[in-house]
């Protein structure tokens, strides 16, 4: 049966509900938009949903309006992603997120950086160098803003400048720069402050709001591959440089005794001449004494003169004296000389050992 049929339930099934109109007069229309306001008012009541979102936002709000900056740090604060301003250490306001974000860096703590490279020297040898930075954050605006990744900036630019100064040095001198631990390391301290220098002088190229505080050389040797050879050659230099310490120790004491050695014969030079020329002079006067004699008397000063002279000559040789044809043979000693033993000499006699005497009646005093 149609819809529009005539009969039982035609208005029940009308499509349009043209049948529903109340005696009042009201649409459907009028209904539907009841219904509409009913529901949004369950919605803005106690529990519902707009009250669950203002709620979060309320905490949003709150929660991101301030910030805390610890100790050792300060805050770099950021408006839509660029640099508002920077605050200390505490408690700080500041406008919600997304509008402004806060960003602790720590400016007290000393930061480091470790790494290890190989290069060659002056000399063209192969070194490996174990080194340590020590930095700190400047500027925090710098060090945010200014360079995309400033610690790796460091390490490149900490590379470059060990490179340039280690680079520069032979290997002879790097490897005795190190000290032996009794001596300090002068040449090595002055090698690590080059890098320094240097290595702050590109930080502050780049303005990237970063502060070297120390560089220190870890290790500087050769690579393991051919650590051997070098120390061979270490064992080398030093024996050369032990030889030179005993050559210098030998001429440290020698040249003082050489020095002890001339002096003493300067002196004994000096002496001898002061004894020869007193000697001179005394002679002198001795022969002028003589002459003197010899004027006054000629004969006796000549007969004086030869007995002294035998005396002097004899004086110091044994004597032997034979009057008798050897039977009677006189030994006069001289208790300065060394006495030889007894001896025949042709045509003169037996000549005794010293204190012996040989023949029978000997007379002593008699003079030839």
């Amino acid at each position: 049966m149609a819809w529009n049929e005539p009969g039982n339930g035609q208005r029940d099934r009308d499509p349009w509900n043209k049948n529903k109109r109340s005696a009042g007069g009201k649409t459907g229309i009028e209904t539907t938009l009841k219904d509409l306001s009913r529901r949004l008012g369950k919605l803005g009541g106690p529990g519902g949903l707009f009250t669950i979102i203002g709620v979060f936002i309320l905490a949003w709000l709150l929660m991101t309006s301030y910030a805390v900056i610890g100790p050792g740090q300060v805050g770099v604060v950021q408006r839509f992603g660029a640099y508002a301003r920077t605050v200390g250490p505490g408690f700080h306001l500041k406008l919600p997120l997304p509008i402004e974000s806060v960003q602790p860096v720590a400016t007290s703590r000393v930061r480091v950086m470790s790494d290890q490279i190989r290069m060659l020297t002056r000399d063209e040898d192969i070194v490996s160098v174990d080194f340590n930075v020590q930095y700190q954050v400047a500027d925090p605006q710098k060090y945010l803003f200014n360079t995309r990744d400033p610690d790796g900036t460091l390490n490149e630019a900490a590379q470059a400048a060990v490179s340039a100064v280690i680079g520069a040095q032979p290997m002879d001198d790097i490897l005795t720069s190190q000290g032996d631990g009794n001596t300090p390391a002068t040449a090595l301290s002055s090698l690590q402050q080059q890098v320094r220098d240097q290595l702050q002088h590109t930080l502050d190229a780049y303005d990237c709001g970063l502060h070297v505080t120390d560089v220190s050389f870890q290790s500087i040797s050769p690579p393991q591959e051919v650590k051997d050879a070098f120390d061979d050659v270490n064992a080398a230099r030093q024996d050369r440089q032990g030889l030179i310490d005993q050559a210098h120790a030998n001429t440290s004491q020698e040249i003082p005794l050489a020095n002890g050695d001339a002096k003493r014969m300067a002196t004994e030079a000096d002496a001898y001449k002061s004894e020869r020329i007193a000697r001179a002079q005394g002679d002198v006067e001795r022969f002028n004494l003589i002459l003197k004699e010899y004027k006054a008397a000629p004969d006796v000063t000549r007969r004086r003169l030869w007995l002294e002279t035998m005396e002097d000559i004899l004086h110091a040789n044994n004597k032997v004296i034979d009057g008798s044809d050897g039977r009677s043979v006189i030994n006069i000693t001289n208790d300065r000389a060394d006495n030889p033993p007894a001896t025949n000499l042709p045509g003169v006699g037996t000549v005794a050992q010293p204190g012996n005497t040989f023949g029978d009646d000997a007379d002593k005093g008699k003079q030839p």
